[in-house]
């Protein structure tokens, strides 16, 4: 499904990822993690095809989604309206959405619990809804591969729970293959088959979830002690941040 071999994409003029190597399969979820500033949004960039690669090469099979961070729109359309452009492709130039196409669009709204809605302006709506809507979007368009830039930067708990449990669900349903970025490593733990840990712009580790995501390599990535914590009476594990505030001087 994604096969880069010595990927080496600039942005601004400047080299930001270097010779990258990854080969993700059909049905797989991969979880891109990393600091600030080290270049994840420009791999997603060249996934989606927006910049292309500088060197290496990068092949794609199958129809691409794309969910990016949160935005605005210019002009008032409803949340509906938004989820159904994802149709677009489907209709050529000329095309009108028919019925198939609205009842996709309502099948991903009742999954996603946004159907309510459906008629609300979408720059109204909160962060974590139009996050939602946008998810929605990529859906409906019937895509092979789904990539999403932090989906859920913008979500609560509770939503943050249904996005991931919907991902899983499309990768085992349906054998979707999966890209998606985060800050957080419990979602890496929690669907993630496979991670892209991107500690330069030239150094990463990429591997098996269980195997590559670790205290240790955690610590290295973000260069702050990071921690395994096992869950009492349950066969799940988290990692958190152990911070070094007696480092700190603060000046006022």
């Amino acid at each position: 499904m994604i096969e880069a071999i010595g990927l080496t994409v600039e942005r601004g003029g400047r080299v930001v990822v270097k010779n990258y190597s990854l080969h993700v399969q059909r049905g797989r979820i991969l979880a891109v993690l990393g600091a600030n500033g080290v270049g994840k949004t420009t791999l997603i960039s060249a996934l989606i095809g927006v910049l292309k690669p500088k060197a290496g090469r990068l092949s794609i099979g199958g129809q691409v989604g794309f969910v990016p961070q949160l935005f605005d729109v210019p002009f008032s359309y409803s949340a509906f309206d938004i989820a159904l452009m994802g149709r677009a492709r489907h209709l050529g130039l000329l095309g009108a959405p028919g019925r198939k196409d609205f009842d996709l669009v309502r099948h991903y709204f009742q999954m996603l619990g946004i159907e309510h809605l459906e008629q609300q302006a979408f720059n109204s709506l909160s962060g974590g809804q139009r996050q939602l809507v946008v998810i929605a979007q990529a859906l409906v368009s019937e895509c092979e591969l789904l990539v999403l830039d932090e989906p859920c930067a913008a979500l609560d708990y509770k939503n943050q729970d249904k996005v991931l449990a919907l991902l899983d669900h499309l990768r085992e349903s349906h054998g979707m293959t999966i890209v998606f970025s985060t800050h957080m490593p419990q979602h890496a733990v929690e669907i993630a088959t496979d991670v892209l840990l991107m500690t330069s712009g030239s150094s990463y580790i990429y591997g098996p979830t269980a195997e590559a995501l670790s205290a240790e390599n955690l610590t290295h990535l973000y260069d702050l002690p990071i921690a395994r914590a096992d869950f009492a009476g349950l066969a799940k594990h988290t990692y958190a941040p152990v911070f070094r505030r007696d480092d700190m001087h603060l000046h006022g």
